[in-house]
């Protein structure tokens, strides 16, 4: 079993493999060594080089929206998918348009697409926000079925809900990147909650 999150050593990132902990991932060379031969290929070389780039160059400069920009533009795409939450919406919409003004194409499908209730899905009204209420399903798998349907060259995730994102990610025929991770009670800052994780929010992640 790894445990890299515990490590106190780093061997990896100072290059002394010599102190490698018993555990250590690098120690599996074979699995290592075939892992690392993906990053030949040519559709994953310049994905990878341009996305080092874009860290060297925005280092601690870069907002995370500003990177992704870049990235889209040095990797030449023409056209952007945004699947994005019906709670960010305004976010979604000056996502866009800074987009646009780049010059890009950009298709954006909301999650409440299709109308469908949550019931239809299966989803029981004990498990609804308002279990007497109409409420509408979130549908990731239409969100990247549509995305897919326009031949988007790169998809942004945007706010979708834990599990609906991991839905998307799976049926997204291009790559994704997540600019915002949704975090309702943390302005979509889910990194206040592992701050805090020994204090303020103690109680609320029991």
């Amino acid at each position: 079993m790894y445990t890299c999150a515990d490590c106190k050593i780093l061997a990896c990132v100072s290059g002394t493999k010599d102190t490698m902990p018993k555990n250590c991932p690098m120690r599996q060379s074979t699995l290592m060594e075939k892992a690392f031969a993906n990053y030949a290929q040519e559709e994953n070389s310049r994905f990878y080089i341009t996305s080092s780039s874009i860290e060297a160059a925005g280092y601690c400069q870069w907002p995370r929206l500003k990177e992704t920009m870049e990235f889209c533009k040095r990797m030449q795409y023409k056209k952007i998918g945004i699947a994005f939450c019906l709670g960010l919406q305004k976010e979604a919409h000056i996502v866009a348009g800074l987009l646009r003004r780049e010059g890009l194409t950009v298709v954006s499908v909301i999650c409440k697409t299709g109308g469908y209730p949550k019931e239809a899905a299966g989803i029981p009204a004990e498990c609804k926000i308002h279990p007497e209420e109409f409420e509408t399903m979130c549908n990731p798998i239409a969100q990247a079925a549509f995305l897919n349907e326009q031949q988007t060259n790169f998809n942004i995730a945007l706010g979708l809900c834990v599990g609906h994102d991991s839905l998307f990610y799976k049926y997204s025929k291009a790559p994704v990147t997540t600019l915002v991770a949704k975090d309702r009670v943390l302005a979509h800052n889910p990194c206040g909650a592992i701050y805090c994780a020994d204090g303020y929010f103690e109680d609320r992640l029991k």
